[in-house]
């Protein structure tokens, strides 16, 4: 070939690959290939995941969470009110009542970390039955 300085005859000369470079390569494709098994592995366990633990939300009693009482305090506190805040019925005896209070008020006492605001609805709860069963045991 004119002015290339090849004859016709010459063989054409071949890179040399070096073999850190090949290695390198390799390790790179074979480290994408890891992180796509790995993904792919999340994606399918966290669907798994998700779809169990629907299921077992679904299997929940309907009553579950209905045992605290839902809603805010009444404007004047009544019977009910301070029988659902102590945790007594309406009719429970002086000495039910003053163990309920002295239960409730050691779990939220404000010295302990309790709300003084729901100490003092505690308190409030016990004086409304003392005051309105005087004499009753």
């Amino acid at each position: 070939m004119p002015g290339t300085g090849l004859d016709a005859f010459d063989e054409p000369q071949v890179r040399e690959v070096r073999p850190h470079m090949a290695t390198g390569l390799i390790l790179a494709g074979l480290g994408l290939a890891a992180v796509g098994l790995a993904g792919r592995f999340a994606l399918r366990a966290g669907k798994l995941a998700q779809t169990t633990l629907n299921q077992k939300f679904g299997e929940l009693p309907s009553g579950s969470f209905s045992k605290y009482y839902r809603g805010g305090f009444e404007a004047k506190m009544s019977r009910r009110e301070a029988g659902l805040i102590l945790g007594v019925s309406p009719s429970a005896s002086k000495i039910k009542i003053k163990e309920a209070h002295k239960r409730i008020m050691l779990l939220n006492h404000p010295d302990k970390g309790g709300s003084p605001y729901i100490a003092a609805k505690i308190n409030e709860a016990k004086d409304l039955f003392e005051k309105s069963r005087p004499g009753t045991s």
